[in-house]
């Protein structure tokens, strides 16, 4: 039987939920996999509080396993595998550091400060000869840091594109299915619990470029920093938009998008239009999916749930066997630096299709000016579509455009006249 005492930074949500799960699958460990596991030390803001928060969760921790000092748990030579909970990137990525410069093996499910502290990180565990574990930080309890890391790491990859965010799904979904406004809905996410009160990080696409960087580095061995990767969030999203896009056989949602063409990356988050058909446009409310292609293995998709503290301490007991139960850690293929790899050429001139809503004066004349501009950029329109606006003499006018580079189509935009239109939304298209 080989025994091992783990230590916790924080005890949260997703904490806790680790917490539950490991005594309650305790005796099956032990007898599936000779393991016997016990939290040594947990580190808390105030032990207290701990155990009043605790207490309310009906998650019984005790007294004695709590600490406020993290060299308690970050030092200790009779805990073997640190398991970070604290969320953000400081002060989680210094003690993540100090544990793996103490031959601890360190899990964390942290995006933020895995992203922007990686290099460092996986420094110090292999000076350390320990492991880092990160299942949990892309994607909640779908397992595509394994797929990419071990299953497909000899395939070359060069899309993988999903839904990497929970709440935006959430609100999109809702906006599409009863026509509400991004404001209302996300009140009421909010209400639920599936929205924090400041929920920049998310609806703004902030999470989601961080995971994105995880995802691309290791699908593309190379480093891709979080200042490479094109951002826009859902704010400016409205119920309109969506119902036009529906009508044109489309379903929005805020894709995570990487793609590789020989040295040449592009990685972007940003509200997407996919058709109805397409596999990642029927996943609906907080669930992930992640699309993934590859010379070798083809088209493939995991789905599952993206958050939660159950489904996120799924994922996390998961690297913890794996870390109890491994000879020698796999590292990454690619040199992790703090730089992007310099063999990549980054760009932000991607081929796209663009959802174009204009509103134009509504007289002879106005679709053949627009229709000039995109033609002057080589910008060739797929369909147009146009909705009369009562009393206010106007029209809104819906143009979907072929496959063409992201500057010729702000080009063209940028060549319409005031006078007769104006720009009110545009939002990329994948096939």
């Amino acid at each position: 039987m080989k025994q091992l005492s783990l230590g916790f930074l924080g005890c949260g949500n997703i904490g806790g939920g680790v917490y539950r799960l490991l005594e309650e699958m305790h005796d099956e460990l032990e007898k599936r996999d000779g393991l016997s596991l016990s939290v040594r030390k947990i580190l808390v803001k105030s032990i207290d509080e701990a155990l009043e928060i605790n207490e309310k969760k009906g998650l019984h921790v005790p007294r004695e396993l709590l600490t406020e000092h993290a060299e308690d748990v970050t030092a200790d030579p009779e805990i073997s595998i640190v398991c970070e909970f604290m969320g953000g990137e400081q002060p989680a990525a210094r003690f993540m550091l100090e544990a793996l410069s103490h031959a601890k093996h360190v899990i964390t499910a942290n995006k933020v400060a895995l992203a922007l502290n990686w290099d460092k990180l996986q420094a110090q565990a292999e000076a350390s000869h320990v492991g880092l574990w990160y299942e949990a930080s892309v994607g909640g309890v779908i397992p595509i840091i394994r797929v990419l890391n071990v299953n497909l790491e000899s395939d070359r990859i060069d899309r993988v594109y999903g839904i990497i965010n929970g709440t935006t799904n959430y609100i999109l979904t809702r906006m599409a299915k009863e026509g509400k406004d991004y404001d209302e809905v996300l009140r009421d996410a909010q209400r639920l619990g599936l929205a924090e009160p400041n929920p920049a990080m998310d609806v703004e696409g902030m999470d989601a470029a961080y995971k994105l960087s995880i995802l691309a580095s290791l699908a593309f061995h190379g480093r891709v920093t979080c200042q490479q990767v094109y951002r826009e969030g859902i704010t400016q999203v409205s119920a309109l938009d969506i119902a036009f896009g529906r009508e044109m056989g489309y379903t929005l949602k805020l894709l995570g998008i990487a793609k590789r063409d020989g040295s040449v990356v592009e990685t972007r988050v940003h509200p997407t239009f996919l058709p109805v058909d397409h596999p990642l446009a029927r996943v609906d409310g907080s669930l992930n999916a992640i699309f993934v292609h590859g010379a070798y293995c083809q088209d493939m998709m995991l789905q599952g749930r993206g958050a939660g503290d159950l489904p996120t301490a799924s994922a996390i007991c998961g690297d913890i066997v794996e870390a109890a139960l491994s000879e020698r850690p796999h590292y990454p293929t690619f040199r992790n630096t703090p730089d992007p790899d310099p063999s990549f050429s980054f760009t932000d001139n991607w081929l796209t299709r663009a959802y174009i809503r204009l509103s134009a004066v509504d007289r002879p004349g106005v679709l053949a000016r627009v229709s000039e501009c995109f033609a002057k950029e080589s910008v060739s329109i797929a369909s147009m579509l146009q909705k009369e606006a009562p009393d206010d003499g106007s029209a809104s006018l819906i143009i979907i455009t072929h496959p063409a580079p992201e500057q010729a189509i702000r080009r063209a935009l940028a060549r319409l006249d005031s006078s007769i239109c104006k720009l009110e939304a545009m939002i990329r298209v994948e096939e």
